[in-house]
């Protein structure tokens, strides 16, 4: 298998101007990422007539080759061995300037994505090990007291309880904090302790703001250490800096951010709790029709807090079964190229993409076969939009987060997935 990749990745290298003309490297779990020095030694036909390949991409300055998942990651640290780059090692100014000039709500969303999608590995994990439990208990009947059933419970569940720390680690990091410090700040919202300190006649609880909270509170420990550290004297920083800096973001968490946090997870809570109650098929499918056209920009990503704060309101996740719906649209527009299409290397691309799209990975279908020809990502987006109202009429929802495709039946909460 290993040799597979080794070939992939010395033919990209071929192919984009060998290994002088990389600046950067970086994957994702779909594609490789390469900064180059000269974009026009690029022959983007041979690219895309490599085996795997499923598709090319050109964003913030960078050459993003579709691969699919594990494929991705091979073939990166492959070119990796390679070039003598290591993953992620060099900045590119280009891209982040490119970043700059994007709208405040598409650098919002970015940045949320950029926080959140480190942790979809052990998100995804946590989610199916739950799901598959809840199935496994609800199939058999099992004593959920059992000691078999309550280990699993408490392995799938390490990542939500202590997922404020996790997004306080990588929110710090996007701001420019130290990240150790952004754990702590998103700790304080779940300590358990707070619950026997009472401010102004009202009780801190714990988990108050969610998410959002969290965030606030890393985002704003970065923003104190930053500005603490200009007054402080280098010899003396690590024994001031620090504890300055958590002292004050402590105080003005428990004061000011974790109610703002538990007002803005309400709101978010609520209105699409309404909305979905209210607006029924219709709400159902605008949603899941409009779903694909944000997974091109990548910013669907940065819908991840909002489906974690309906976990933490309510314990079920409805938008998820909804939005899921688009990734069935694109499998089902692709399997309809298949059966129409003459080109053999489009029916060799949708071989290699259709299984990993139905494992709920629609990017190299997406790039690789659906856009590229226009009409059938319109009907791609139909199709998600029926199913999308479908599961709005059904009232489904999932008890946890994870991999969209097959893999989220084990996510449906008990008594839906059977």
């Amino acid at each position: 298998m290993a040799e597979k990749e080794r070939e992939i990745a010395r033919s990209i290298l071929e192919q984009v101007g060998g290994v002088t003309n990389i600046d950067t490297l970086q994957h994702c779990m779909t594609r490789i990422r390469l900064t180059l020095r000269n974009p026009e030694k690029v022959n983007e036909d041979k690219i895309r007539a490599i085996p795997k390949v499923a598709g090319i991409v050109h964003s913030s300055n960078q050459l993003q080759i579709i691969l699919g998942p594990g494929t991705a990651a091979q073939v990166a640290r492959e070119i990796s061995e390679e070039t003598g780059l290591q993953l992620g090692e060099v900045r590119d100014p280009e891209a982040e300037k490119q970043d700059r000039s994007r709208g405040p709500v598409q650098r919002f969303l970015r940045k949320l994505a950029n926080i959140f999608v480190p942790l979809i590995p052990a998100i995804i994990a946590g989610g199916i090990i739950m799901g598959l439990t809840n199935t496994v208990v609800y199939s058999f009947d099992l004593n959920q007291e059992s000691t078999l059933v309550l280990l699993l419970n408490a392995i799938s569940k390490v990542i939500f309880t202590y997922l404020a720390v996790f997004v306080g680690i990588n929110t710090a990091r996007e701001f420019g904090g130290t990240p150790a410090l952004g754990g702590v700040a998103g700790g304080l919202i779940i300590l358990p302790e707070i619950a026997d300190i009472t401010l102004f006649g009202t009780a801190l609880v714990p988990g108050r703001g969610g998410l959002i909270g969290a965030l606030l509170a890393a985002w704003f420990i970065s923003v104190a250490e930053r500005n603490i550290r200009r007054f402080v004297p280098k010899v003396i920083d690590i024994m001031v800096t620090p504890p300055l800096a958590l002292l004050v973001t402590g105080v003005i968490t428990y004061l000011v951010l974790q109610p703002v946090g538990g007002w803005i997870s309400d709101g978010i809570t609520q209105g699409l709790t309404a909305l979905m109650d209210k607006g029924g098929i219709v709400a159902g499918a605008v949603l899941a029709g409009t779903f694909l056209p944000l997974v091109m920009t990548g910013l669907h990503h940065g819908l991840i807090p909002i489906h974690m704060e309906l976990l933490n309101k309510t314990g079920l996740d409805p938008l998820w079964t909804i939005l899921a719906m688009a990734g069935a649209g694109q499998v089902g527009a692709a399997l309809a190229v298949y059966v129409k299409t003459r080109s053999q290397l489009l029916k060799d691309v949708i071989k290699g993409a259709v299984p990993v799209g139905m494992l709920g990975i629609g990017e190299p279908l997406i790039f690789g076969v659906t856009l590229p020809l226009g009409r059938p990502f319109v009907t791609a987006c139909l199709g998600a939009a029926v199913g999308g109202a479908y599961q709005a009429a059904m009232d489904t929802a999932t008890v946890a987060i994870g991999i969209s495709g097959i893999p989220a039946v084990l996510l449906m909460q008990p008594g839906q997935s059977l």
